[in-house]
């Protein structure tokens, strides 16, 4: 008869424990080492634009400020990717602006580029094929000329109206071939660029917001009261005769845990709410006989239709408080808004 022979699990291999961690030490070290080199190479930037390169920069930003069409933006390989990114940072801050491919440029798209335009050419060795054979036209058409290179000396430098240098001292990677912190540094330069920009011109909070409808900025600062305030018979609201027993139902029913009290003109003389109850049940037991103008607080905070969503939440937050009445400027009673309302319109 046989004997079954089971293997014995396999020891744990310290070796094989000292490998990995060896391994995982060697990584974070290069991390660490990469994300070094790149803040110095944006750091050695910052101290050009402050000093050799401050002019070239003026003169851009210049350029770009008196331009009156787009701003191109093109490169290939991984400063095709950065240049993307450039366009889309320029669209979103006021500047129309597109990237457009330099080898598709040369089938056709070079069309989409008019004379008024700026264009924004990116090489850091400045010598791309696709770049500098769409040149001549662009030349002819009278584009103005920016050119990001890592060398003064290059082709597309020398041709441009003017040079941005994006030169590194190495790149992050160990081999010193993959674009890594030329990649960043152009980037950075893009941001810089697109600032300065946005800045001279005065762009603001809500310019920004209305190239970006969809997104919670966009919300918060295109959103106003008016549309998302409650209205008609969805308002809770009584008259100062009104008996309390009475004006609890209306609370109820409305479900903002407050009534607006209206004169005859509809005039907003008071408010009361759940919190006020509270509080008056504290101090009172018998209260069936009361109307709402023995115990409704006077001259409550209002805001105006027109006001944006986002400074009824300030006046929330600031007096802690989850409703708001909403007022025309005669101070008749056009809406009501509770914390929920903004909660769903996604403003807070």
């Amino acid at each position: 008869m046989s004997t079954l022979i089971t293997p014995s699990p396999t020891p744990f291999s310290s070796a094989s424990d000292a490998t990995s961690e060896q391994t995982t030490s060697h990584a974070l070290q290069l991390a660490c080492e990469t994300l070094q080199i790149e803040a110095d190479a944006i750091l050695n930037l910052k101290q050009r634009l402050a000093g050799s390169d401050a002019h070239s920069f003026c003169a851009a930003l210049s350029m770009l400020l008196h331009c009156h069409g787009r701003v191109v933006v093109s490169g290939i390989g991984k400063s095709g990717h950065i240049a993307r990114k450039i366009a889309a940072t320029f669209a979103s801050t006021g500047s129309p602006s597109f990237f457009v491919h330099p080898a598709e440029a040369a089938h056709g798209d070079l069309g989409m580029v008019t004379a008024q335009d700026v264009f924004i050419a990116i090489s850091y060795s400045g010598e791309a094929g696709e770049l500098i054979a769409i040149l001549p036209i662009l030349k002819r058409l009278g584009v103005k000329l920016i050119a990001f290179t890592g060398n003064p000396e290059s082709t597309l430098a020398k041709l441009a109206d003017i040079h941005l240098s994006v030169h590194v001292e190495k790149e992050a990677c160990p081999l010193n071939l993959a674009p890594t912190a030329s990649t960043t540094v152009t980037l950075a330069l893009g941001d810089a660029l697109a600032v300065a920009v946005l800045d001279a011109r005065g762009f603001k909070e809500e310019d920004f917001a209305r190239s970006h409808p969809g997104g919670a900025l966009g919300r918060r600062l295109l959103t106003h009261v008016r549309d998302i305030m409650r209205t008609g018979a969805a308002i809770p609201q009584v008259t100062p005769d009104t008996k309390l027993t009475s004006a609890l139902l209306e609370i109820t029913q409305k479900g903002m845990a407050m009534t607006a009290i209206v004169d005859k003109d509809n005039r907003i003389v008071g408010v009361f709410t759940d919190g006020d109850l509270r509080r008056m049940m504290e101090k009172q037991s018998n209260f069936s006989d009361l109307i709402i103008a023995d115990v409704m607080a006077k001259n409550p905070r209002t805001v105006r239709p027109e006001q944006l969503a986002v400074e009824a939440v300030e006046v929330m937050e600031t007096h802690r408080i989850n409703q708001l009445l909403v007022a025309d400027a005669e101070g008749k009673l056009v809406g009501a808004l509770h914390i929920h309302d903004l909660t769903r319109a996604k403003v807070i």
